[in-house]
């Protein structure tokens, strides 16, 4: 393959629409804006505008609060550990940390500290050392012969 030869995959890049460009095209003239006012000028900001009604943004009250301080956990499942196992990507033999979750790529970060949930099954005996963890996670490691320790964030400790 050659420079020359490179281009889109059939689909990929649209045509662009060309307007005002004479009666022909189908989009000549007024370029399918219509006839005068605001819509067919052009820098029109009505987005928000209810002319002159208090808009409905406005109308409507604020609710909740946000907690600027929360803690967020990075969630992983019982379904993908053993999915990540069975790969060689962890080593279920060994102790299961948050920095070998995350080494393995079972989850992009850390955050405040990793939260193991039931979701899926797990056959493997793992020991897991995270943050938090489900009441039914605990259940199903323990079942299948494991045990995870849950331990305080760092984030957690700090507060």
């Amino acid at each position: 393959m050659k420079l020359n030869e490179l281009r889109d995959n059939d689909g990929a890049a649209r045509k662009q629409k060309r307007v005002a460009r004479g009666p022909g095209s189908g989009k000549g003239k007024t370029a399918g804006r219509g006839i005068k006012g605001q819509k067919s000028r052009s820098g029109v900001a009505i987005g928000g505008y209810e002319g002159g009604q208090m808009p409905l943004y406005r109308r409507l009250p604020k609710r909740g609060f946000n907690k600027p301080n929360r803690l967020e956990f990075a969630v992983v499942n019982l379904g993908l550990i053993e999915k990540f196992i069975g790969l060689g990507k962890l080593d279920a033999k060994s102790e299961i940390t948050e920095d070998a979750l995350v080494a393995a790529g079972v989850t992009s970060n850390k955050r405040d500290g990793i939260r193991v949930l039931a979701k899926g099954e797990i056959k493997s005996k793992v020991k897991l050392v995270v943050t938090g963890a489900s009441a039914s996670a605990i259940e199903a490691v323990e079942k299948a012969g494991g045990s995870i320790t849950v331990k305080a964030s760092a984030a957690a400790a700090a507060e």
